[in-house]
């Protein structure tokens, strides 16, 4: 079990790292005509809005809210919280964004997997991306069941160790992930899992901000006559 946690949790973040970083630029160096969303937009806009919006803003809570939670050390905000009042904050932040994004991509998914437009204009890796997402976010949800047995911040430090041990490159970090419930277990290696697949799927438009979109020039759009 120890040799397994350790590949899973120890190897396996490095590879999912490697191929993260070396597989975008490739993609982003031979194959720029590929990088964007693949909007279906106006393939059927019924919901799109709503389902859109609730998907995206939960997601990027989540994010951020793992970003810093996981990578900021223990010293820097054991001044003003403590892991505890922390951890319950994450559980009511992360909750809501969760059933947020939980809510939109499950309208996402039924629309793109059951619209005939749209399953016509899809490709395998855009099916694919969107249930994994979901069932992500899903895992999520529930790892807020045992969490809530131990709302003492013990369990979340670990994840911390675990994160900020992989990326200063500590030996044995994995084993910060031992004894801890499957269901985090599992979360974790799909998150990772997730890093994998984002230079081959629709969600490398991620990194292209549309920050010129706030300085351009007003587009002038006239009607038929």
């Amino acid at each position: 079990m120890s040799f397994i946690n350790t590949l899973l949790f120890g190897i396996y973040p490095y590879i999912a790292l490697i191929v993260l970083f070396v597989g975008t630029w490739a993609r982003y160096d031979h194959g720029q005509f590929t990088w964007k969303a693949h909007s279906s937009q106006m393939l059927r806009k019924k919901n799109m809005v709503l389902a859109s919006v609730l998907f995206h803003v939960g997601v990027l809570v989540i994010f951020f809210g793992h970003f810093v939670g996981l990578l900021t050390p223990h010293w820097a905000y054991d001044w003003l919280i403590t892991p505890g009042q922390k951890q319950v904050m994450a559980i009511v932040v992360g909750g809501i964004a969760g059933v947020m994004a939980l809510i939109g991509g499950a309208m996402l998914a039924w629309r793109r997997l059951t619209d005939p437009r749209i399953q016509a204009s899809s490709s395998t890796a855009d099916n694919l991306i969107i249930v994994v997402l979901v069932v992500q976010v899903v895992l999520g949800l529930l790892t807020i069941l045992p969490t809530l047995g131990h709302l003492d911040g013990g369990t979340m430090l670990k994840f911390s160790a675990w994160a900020q041990g992989i990326f200063t490159f500590q030996g044995g970090s994995a084993d910060h992930l031992l004894g801890v419930h499957w269901i985090y277990k599992t979360h974790i290696f799909l998150g990772l899992t997730i890093f994998v697949l984002f230079p081959f799927t629709r969600l490398v438009h991620i990194l292209s901000v549309p920050a010129e979109y706030f300085t351009r020039r007003y587009q002038v759009v006239r009607k038929r006559a």
